[in-house]
């Protein structure tokens, strides 16, 4: 009667054969009386239509369960990016066991398509998979507010995946009126805060905005004063000066279109109109190699003698919505005439 019952070992690890499942029913279900008790081991004995049936079912249950939730997510949903790699925007729970075995096959998978870098794009919610993802290999790549982007390399190959972005914007505005003032701050907080020195409105370009439009931003912020965008005059870049990322500044002039000034108590400490003459004069300018280029290229422009770059609104095959594109209109105008 014992050369009846299937092999515990062949019966466990093969829950998932429907083979398996259905002779292991079979047994269970029809008519095969077995004895009551038989030996296992040296000194253990179970009844085997007690216990030993509910370590089957339970054996099996448990199996097919966490079957089921493989199958339930099967592979990641992905997308393919312009550069051999997948993309993958998780949103749904998942436990950390079951996470891993889905990745791994999908890795797996991945790899048999010949794809090279793996973007896992993790929401704030699930946040408890990060460690699962770094135990797995994946790296930080880059984290906004809401979500944090991790990357995987499958090749053996170097890893071509870009780093995360090196730059920052930042504009100060010129913006000068008919009497040749220009319009300056005194900073409540930041480098300048306490020193006295007048300087012109400048700020961080925010994600999605273009620099004219910053530019204008900022001078209405700080100042109250509304603008119009000209041209950027010159622009400098700078290395490790924001949590070790590299700096691209545009020094832009603007026309002004209000002359009041209502300052923003938070960041400003004040702001009046300046003869340029004053504000040029100052010490700390006057020590400073790089405002005395920019003020030389302001003056430059005052007395016409400077053309700088100009916002030209145009597209591109690659993209749908429109950019500014930055050149010497004047000269661009003169070259298409001839």
């Amino acid at each position: 009667m014992l050369r009846s019952l299937p092999k515990l070992s062949l019966l466990f690890s093969s829950a998932r054969n429907p083979h398996y499942l259905a002779s292991t029913h079979r047994f269970i279900s029809h008519g095969r009386r077995a004895v009551s008790r038989v030996k296992i081991g040296v000194t253990t004995t179970v009844p085997i239509r007690s216990k030993f049936t509910s370590i089957i079912s339970s054996a099996i249950a448990s199996e097919m369960s966490a079957e089921d939730q493989v199958q339930r997510f099967n592979l990641l949903t992905s997308i393919d990016d312009d550069y051999g790699g997948v993309i993958v925007e998780l949103d749904q729970p998942m436990d950390s066991t079951t996470f891993i075995s889905v990745l791994r096959a999908s890795v797996s998978h991945w790899k048999q398509l010949d794809k090279k870098g793996v973007w896992i794009k993790l929401p704030i919610h699930l946040v408890s998979l990060v460690e699962p993802l770094v135990k797995e290999g994946f790296w930080y790549h880059h984290a906004e507010p809401k979500y944090l982007m991790l990357v995987y390399w499958i090749p053996e190959s170097p890893s071509t995946i870009p780093a995360n972005a090196t730059h920052r914007v930042g504009v100060g505005s010129f913006v000068m009126n008919e009497k040749h003032e220009v319009l300056v701050v005194q900073e409540n907080s930041g480098q300048f805060q306490g020193t006295g020195v007048w300087k012109f409105p400048t700020g961080v370009v925010e994600q999605g905005e273009d620099i004219c439009i910053a530019a204008v931003r900022e001078v209405k912020e700080e100042t109250g004063v509304d603008s119009e965008f000209l041209e950027v005059l010159a622009f400098r870049q700078s290395h490790n000066s924001f949590f070790e990322k590299s700096d691209l500044f545009f020094v832009c002039m603007l026309r002004p279109l209000s002359s009041d000034i209502r300052t923003q108590k938070l960041e400003i400490l004040n702001a009046q109109w300046m003869p340029f003459e004053e504000y040029a004069a100052q010490p700390f300018i006057q020590t400073s190699e790089l405002l005395k280029h920019i003020n030389d290229t302001c003056l430059a422009k005052m007395d016409g003698q400077y053309s700088g770059f100009s916002p030209v609104s145009t597209s591109s095959n690659f993209f749908d919505q429109k950019y500014f594109l930055y050149l010497n209109a004047g000269a661009s105008k003169r070259s298409n005439s001839s």
